[in-house]
């Protein structure tokens, strides 16, 4: 009852403006948008005349605390192109966890509940990142087809990947970078969405896209090259020793 009678005579803390975000978009000719009790904001802008949408507030997954900024994007990849890449204690997290729902839950299979992250680490095989001595010290990878996964961070994606080490993705917060039914996404954990992040995020993200999207040309003409190891059903989880 007091606390109530103290909103009515104080009133409600001002919401953020997020004046600096907007004035970013603004210079890029994005579209900048507070939501609702201003919990956070969404920002939408385009790529090669595809739509992309940047949101950021109350995380949507229980592996990022505080605050989370995620990234969509429709690109109508091929529906086995399945691609997933993320920061190493966030796998290690999560398979921990899997491996613990398994046992304790008395499961003999993933079921669909849990998140695709959570999933895939189970269904498809883990890439052998011996290559990129940066990039295997920080992150860990699936594929439904390996040297599609491998294709995908080969180049501008890797090099973008061990810039932002030292930024956005400095000290590995929980970080996502995955294809799934036709589209890109990124997620990752930001406490604070200054225009700096914003803008290595984007970066980031856009060179996925244009890696993606190369990787599925290529994955078009050499279908016979890459095939695809992927399965329609989640494969039975070995629950001998966590993944």
């Amino acid at each position: 009852m007091l606390e109530s009678f103290k909103r009515f005579f104080v009133g409600q803390a001002p919401a953020p403006e997020w004046a600096d975000v907007a004035e970013w978009a603004g210079k890029r000719s994005l579209h900048f948008k507070r939501v609702h009790e201003g919990e956070g904001f969404v920002v939408d802008g385009r790529l090669d005349d595809r739509p992309w949408r940047m949101e950021w507030g109350p995380p949507q997954r229980a592996y990022i605390a505080g605050r989370e900024l995620r990234i969509r994007m429709e690109l109508k990849l091929p529906g086995d192109l399945q691609m997933l890449l993320l920061s190493k204690p966030l796998m290690d997290q999560l398979e921990r966890q899997t491996y613990e729902n398994f046992t304790e839950g008395l499961q003999t299979q993933i079921d669909t509940s849990s998140p695709e992250e959570m999933r895939w680490l189970v269904m498809f095989p883990k890439l052998n990142l011996n290559g990129y001595r940066v990039l295997r010290s920080h992150f860990g990878m699936v594929a439904s087809a390996p040297p599609t996964g491998l294709a995908w961070i080969e180049g501008p994606l890797g090099l973008h990947l061990e810039r932002a080490l030292g930024t956005l993705l400095q000290n590995d917060p929980p970080f996502v970078l995955m294809t799934l039914r036709g589209r890109a996404y990124l997620r990752t954990q930001l406490v604070d969405p200054d225009p700096a992040s914003l803008a290595i995020a984007l970066d980031l993200f856009e060179t996925a896209v244009a890696q993606a999207l190369r990787v599925a040309q290529h994955l078009g003409d050499s279908a016979q090259e890459w095939p695809s190891t992927g399965s329609t059903a989640w494969q039975n989880f070995d629950d001998s020793k966590p993944r």
